[in-house]
Protein backbone atom coordinates (compact mmCIF):
# COMPACT_ATOMS: atom_id res chain seq x y z
CA UNK A 1 0.00 0.00 0.00
CA UNK A 2 1.36 3.50 -1.01
CA UNK A 3 -0.01 6.47 1.20
CA UNK A 4 0.31 10.03 1.07
CA UNK A 5 -0.11 12.18 3.77
CA UNK A 6 0.16 16.05 4.65
CA UNK A 7 0.87 18.16 7.43
CA UNK A 8 -2.78 19.02 9.00
CA UNK A 9 -4.11 21.87 7.55
CA UNK A 10 -0.69 22.16 5.57
CA UNK A 11 -0.73 23.30 2.14
CA UNK A 12 0.69 21.79 -0.96
CA UNK A 13 4.49 22.85 -2.38
CA UNK A 14 4.34 25.60 -5.32
CA UNK A 15 5.44 24.90 -8.93
CA UNK A 16 5.39 21.23 -10.43
CA UNK A 17 3.04 20.35 -13.02
CA UNK A 18 0.59 22.55 -14.55
CA UNK A 19 -0.09 24.71 -11.18
CA UNK A 20 -1.12 20.75 -9.54
CA UNK A 21 1.26 21.66 -6.81
CA UNK A 22 3.56 18.93 -6.87
CA UNK A 23 6.87 20.39 -6.66
CA UNK A 24 9.63 19.09 -8.74
CA UNK A 25 10.41 16.81 -5.33
CA UNK A 26 7.00 15.49 -5.10
CA UNK A 27 4.82 16.63 -2.76
CA UNK A 28 5.66 19.69 -0.96
CA UNK A 29 5.41 18.45 3.28
CA UNK A 30 4.10 15.73 2.17
CA UNK A 31 5.22 12.20 2.23
CA UNK A 32 4.83 8.48 1.25
CA UNK A 33 4.64 5.55 3.01
CA UNK A 34 4.93 2.11 1.23
CA UNK A 35 3.93 -0.64 3.82
CA UNK A 36 4.67 -3.99 1.34
CA UNK A 37 1.21 -5.37 1.60
CA UNK A 38 0.17 -6.38 -1.72
CA UNK A 39 -2.69 -8.77 -1.11
CA UNK A 40 -5.22 -5.87 -0.56
CA UNK A 41 -7.07 -7.94 2.34
CA UNK A 42 -6.83 -5.82 4.90
CA UNK A 43 -5.41 -2.62 5.40
CA UNK A 44 -1.47 -2.40 7.86
CA UNK A 45 -1.58 -2.72 11.32
CA UNK A 46 0.37 0.79 13.09
CA UNK A 47 3.22 -2.21 14.08
CA UNK A 48 3.68 -3.00 10.49
CA UNK A 49 4.17 0.27 9.50
CA UNK A 50 7.01 1.93 12.26
CA UNK A 51 4.55 3.09 14.20
CA UNK A 52 2.12 5.31 11.93
CA UNK A 53 -1.80 4.63 13.06
CA UNK A 54 -4.39 3.14 10.96
CA UNK A 55 -7.99 2.55 11.25
CA UNK A 56 -10.50 1.07 9.27
CA UNK A 57 -10.88 4.37 7.27
CA UNK A 58 -7.68 5.73 6.22
CA UNK A 59 -8.68 8.39 4.70
CA UNK A 60 -9.18 10.26 8.77
CA UNK A 61 -6.12 8.42 10.21
CA UNK A 62 -3.71 10.41 11.78
CA UNK A 63 -0.03 10.05 12.27
CA UNK A 64 1.26 11.17 15.20
CA UNK A 65 5.10 10.66 14.65
CA UNK A 66 5.91 11.87 11.35
CA UNK A 67 9.13 13.39 12.98
CA UNK A 68 8.36 16.87 13.49
CA UNK A 69 5.62 16.56 16.49
CA UNK A 70 3.24 17.84 13.90
CA UNK A 71 -0.26 15.65 13.44
CA UNK A 72 -0.37 14.63 9.81
CA UNK A 73 -3.28 13.26 7.85
CA UNK A 74 -4.02 10.87 5.24
CA UNK A 75 -5.27 12.66 1.81
CA UNK A 76 -4.63 9.81 -0.41
CA UNK A 77 -3.91 5.99 -0.49
CA UNK A 78 -3.64 3.19 -3.02
CA UNK A 79 -3.14 -0.49 -3.11
CA UNK A 80 -1.35 -3.74 -5.46
CA UNK A 81 -4.00 -6.59 -5.00
CA UNK A 82 -4.24 -10.58 -6.68
CA UNK A 83 -6.10 -9.66 -10.07
CA UNK A 84 -7.66 -12.64 -10.07
CA UNK A 85 -5.87 -15.74 -7.78
CA UNK A 86 -5.47 -18.51 -10.38
CA UNK A 87 -1.84 -19.26 -11.81
CA UNK A 88 -2.36 -18.17 -14.96
CA UNK A 89 -3.34 -14.39 -13.76
CA UNK A 90 0.35 -14.56 -12.00
CA UNK A 91 1.80 -11.12 -13.12
CA UNK A 92 -1.21 -9.35 -13.23
CA UNK A 93 -1.73 -6.69 -10.41
CA UNK A 94 -5.46 -5.23 -10.06
CA UNK A 95 -4.83 -1.28 -8.52
CA UNK A 96 -6.67 0.96 -6.26
CA UNK A 97 -6.58 4.26 -5.04
CA UNK A 98 -8.67 7.31 -3.35
CA UNK A 99 -7.49 10.83 -2.83
CA UNK A 100 -9.16 13.06 -0.77
CA UNK A 101 -12.10 15.25 -2.13
CA UNK A 102 -9.84 17.75 -1.01
CA UNK A 103 -6.89 17.32 -2.59
CA UNK A 104 -8.21 16.03 -6.08
CA UNK A 105 -6.59 18.04 -9.09
CA UNK A 106 -3.70 19.16 -6.94
CA UNK A 107 -1.31 16.35 -8.71
CA UNK A 108 -1.74 14.07 -5.56
CA UNK A 109 -3.54 11.24 -7.79
CA UNK A 110 -0.75 11.29 -10.94
CA UNK A 111 2.09 11.24 -7.78
CA UNK A 112 0.14 8.02 -6.35
CA UNK A 113 -0.50 6.22 -9.61
CA UNK A 114 3.22 6.74 -10.62
CA UNK A 115 4.33 5.25 -7.48
CA UNK A 116 1.70 2.12 -7.65
CA UNK A 117 2.97 2.02 -11.11
CA UNK A 118 6.40 2.18 -9.85
CA UNK A 119 6.34 -0.68 -7.31
CA UNK A 120 4.01 -2.94 -9.70
CA UNK A 121 7.66 -2.90 -12.41
CA UNK A 122 9.47 -3.41 -9.11
CA UNK A 123 7.64 -6.61 -8.65
CA UNK A 124 8.05 -7.80 -12.18
CA UNK A 125 4.24 -7.35 -12.60
CA UNK A 126 3.20 -7.40 -16.80
CA UNK A 127 0.33 -6.16 -16.44
CA UNK A 128 -1.92 -3.45 -14.06
CA UNK A 129 -5.71 -3.00 -14.07
CA UNK A 130 -7.78 -0.35 -12.29
CA UNK A 131 -11.58 -1.01 -12.32
CA UNK A 132 -13.22 2.38 -11.73
CA UNK A 133 -16.82 4.29 -11.99
CA UNK A 134 -17.52 5.19 -15.77
CA UNK A 135 -18.24 8.81 -15.15
CA UNK A 136 -15.31 9.56 -12.89
CA UNK A 137 -13.48 12.02 -15.07
CA UNK A 138 -10.83 12.67 -12.54
CA UNK A 139 -9.65 9.32 -13.08
CA UNK A 140 -10.69 8.56 -16.53
CA UNK A 141 -7.96 11.21 -17.22
CA UNK A 142 -5.24 9.90 -14.67
CA UNK A 143 -5.81 6.30 -16.64
CA UNK A 144 -5.05 8.25 -19.84
CA UNK A 145 -2.38 9.98 -18.51
CA UNK A 146 -0.50 6.73 -17.82
CA UNK A 147 -1.42 4.90 -21.09
CA UNK A 148 -4.26 2.98 -19.92
CA UNK A 149 -6.87 1.56 -22.22
CA UNK A 150 -10.27 0.59 -21.33
CA UNK A 151 -11.80 -2.95 -22.24
CA UNK A 152 -14.65 -3.05 -20.97
CA UNK A 153 -17.85 -0.73 -19.64
CA UNK A 154 -20.41 -2.80 -17.25
CA UNK A 155 -23.54 -1.28 -16.45
CA UNK A 156 -24.64 -0.87 -13.11
CA UNK A 157 -22.11 -2.90 -11.43
CA UNK A 158 -22.07 -1.32 -8.27
CA UNK A 159 -23.25 0.99 -5.96
CA UNK A 160 -21.56 4.08 -4.40
CA UNK A 161 -21.69 5.39 -0.83
CA UNK A 162 -24.98 7.09 -1.50
CA UNK A 163 -26.53 4.02 -2.87
CA UNK A 164 -26.73 4.67 -6.29
CA UNK A 165 -26.17 2.00 -8.76
CA UNK A 166 -23.47 2.66 -11.29
CA UNK A 167 -21.70 1.89 -14.28
CA UNK A 168 -18.20 0.59 -14.05
CA UNK A 169 -15.04 0.68 -16.43
CA UNK A 170 -12.45 -1.59 -16.73
CA UNK A 171 -8.43 -0.17 -17.78
CA UNK A 172 -5.36 -2.30 -17.89
CA UNK A 173 -1.67 -1.17 -19.31
CA UNK A 174 1.13 -3.70 -19.85
CA UNK A 175 3.89 -2.69 -18.10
Amino acid sequence: MVEASTAEGGAAAGGGEAGNGVGPEGIGPERVVGSGDDTGATMPVAEDRDGIDDDAKPESSIDSKDGTGTATRVIGFGALSVFYDRAGYDGVTDLAYYIDPAWQGRGVGTFLLGRLLDEARARQMRKACGIIFADNAGSIALMRRFGFTRFGLMPSAATDSTGTMRDMSYWYLDL
